[in-house]
């Protein structure tokens, strides 16, 4: 690398990290992690329109300091896995009037030609985690409050369980009869029927049996199987349950992803593209500072056997 890149790059670096990007940034990526001039975490995917779109929550906290500090979200997209563009910021916590901080995982869905943002942040009035649900006529958004209010709040699982974060990590699924569904949890992993405008529960919130459930539920289908993977454990491992209903029941099929070693936590996106399927996910390899609270988006290849269970998904530095 020459003088010029390098200085290049820090100047990307320093004006991403103190002022953020207003207009579309183009960059080429080879191996992981996929984005280096910035700490991405908790990515989710959207296949539309033949890109592919990632969502991802900006680790912002400044070192040595070990804490979470995560104002925004960010979107990239590419058509091809090498060339990205990372797209203005589309969504923040203070766009959610009601919320005060901590712009956790969420995940992204198309339906009718809106896109809906589901994201997981502090609320300011009701006592601990809440999911919030954002609209926009564009997967890159910007992207608006889509109800004045949250849509799950810390007070509507307490007879689950009594801690004041299990409301986290949604993740959202439209079947193949139309009917939506919001699955979410830490310790408890829940799931809900959404109503067609996605912005409100049809039916009441119910729990799902996993095994050492921890969070980042993600639910995905491939076939006739349902795919539940979820973080377990902490330090945190992928596993994942199979069901030919997505009702359940769920039955543990074992490891996908093993612990990363340089991250407590991880959070999983599983997508098809482009006839390949992909697990992406973030570890702490960044090479400068990276750790637990500056992680790094990564993608791999995942593929599944002749009976429908998946291999364990490999971290590599060498990604796709």
């Amino acid at each position: 690398m020459n003088k010029s890149t390098i200085v290049a790059a820090f100047a990307l670096l320093f004006t991403t990290l103190i002022f953020g990007i207003d207009k579309d940034t183009t960059f080429t990526t080879q191996g992981n992690s996929i984005i280096r001039y910035k700490y991405t975490a908790d990515p989710a995917a959207l296949v539309h329109d033949g890109t592919l779109y990632i969502y991802a929550g900006h680790d912002e906290c400044p070192p040595p300091e070990n804490i979470y500090v995560m104002n925004e979200w960010c979107v990239f997209s590419s058509s091809e896995m090498k060339t990205w563009t990372e797209h203005p910021t589309p969504l923040k916590v203070t766009d959610f009037g009601w919320a005060k901080g901590d712009a956790w995982a969420s995940q992204v869905i198309e339906r009718n030609d809106k896109f809906y943002w589901y994201a997981a942040v502090e609320h300011k009035t009701i006592h601990g985690k809440s999911i919030g649900v954002a609209i926009s006529d564009s997967p890159i958004g910007p992207f608006k409050d889509a109800r004045g209010s949250a849509l799950i709040t810390n007070d509507m699982t307490t007879k689950f369980t009594h801690i004041s974060w299990d409301d986290i990590d949604p993740t959202v699924f439209i079947d193949d009869d139309g009917q939506a569904y919001i699955f979410w949890g830490n310790t408890q992993c829940y799931y809900a029927k959404l109503k067609e405008n996605m912005i409100d529960l049809e039916g009441p919130i119910m729990p799902v049996s996993l095994p050492r459930f921890t969070e980042a539920p993600w639910i995905h289908k491939k076939g006739d199987w349902y795919y539940l993977s979820y973080a377990s454990e902490f330090p945190e491992k992928i596993c994942y349950a199979m069901s030919k209903n997505i009702n359940g029941p769920w039955v543990y099929k074992g490891i996908l992803n093993e612990l990363a070693g340089n991250c407590n936590t991880n959070h999983q996106a599983i997508i098809e593209f482009k006839d390949n399927w992909y697990f992406i996910y973030h570890n702490g390899g960044a090479n400068v500072n990276g750790g637990s609270f500056r992680r790094s988006v990564c993608i791999d290849r995942l593929n599944y056997r002749s009976n429908g269970t998946m291999e364990r998904v490999r971290m590599t530095s060498e990604g796709i």
